[in-house]
């Protein structure tokens, strides 16, 4: 048998999914991101954070990891709204690679997958952003989903 789409209705149109008779569980959801630095990017590596004209990029980036958490559901079309508890943002060097790492949890009927892949995503998008007038070929790389718990099935990447 095959597993029909959660977001497609019989008709084959797309749909949210129907919460309302799930139980509402504590979730949590992490996601990482990657965003190689090229040569004349990491040279201005200091301490652990990138200094650049338009200002620390690191920390600008955490915020805008955040801030996109938060919009998941205007960003993605069918994401139902999450009032979310907590959104964590780190990120740090390894070699020439940024690394960033979120952490969403929120009590609610679905889960926070979706909120913590934004946050990586939006993070690596903003060091690209700040970045992009010192080089053009910096690469954002893999960005996927490393746990989540709390709903019907919980996963570990």
């Amino acid at each position: 048998m095959k597993k029909k789409l959660s977001h497609v209705d019989a008709s084959g149109l797309p749909a949210m999914v129907d919460v309302s008779a799930k139980n509402v569980t504590h979730r949590v959801a992490q996601a990482t991101a990657r965003v190689w630095l090229p040569p004349a990017v990491a040279e201005l590596l200091t301490d652990g954070e990138l200094m650049t004209k338009k200002g620390p990029v690191f920390q600008t980036a955490i915020l805008a990891g955040v801030m996109a958490a938060k919009h998941t559901h205007h960003l993605i079309p069918l994401c139902h709204a999450l009032q979310l508890e907590d959104c964590q943002v780190s990120i740090t060097a390894e070699g020439d690679w940024a690394v960033i790492l979120t952490t969403v949890r929120v009590t609610a009927k679905t889960g926070a997958e979706m909120e913590a892949l934004t946050a990586a995503s939006v993070a690596a998008l903003t060091i690209y952003d700040m970045c992009k007038s010192r080089a053009h070929n910096i690469v954002i790389g893999e960005i996927k989903l490393v746990s989540k718990s709390g709903g019907k099935s919980d996963f570990k990447g």
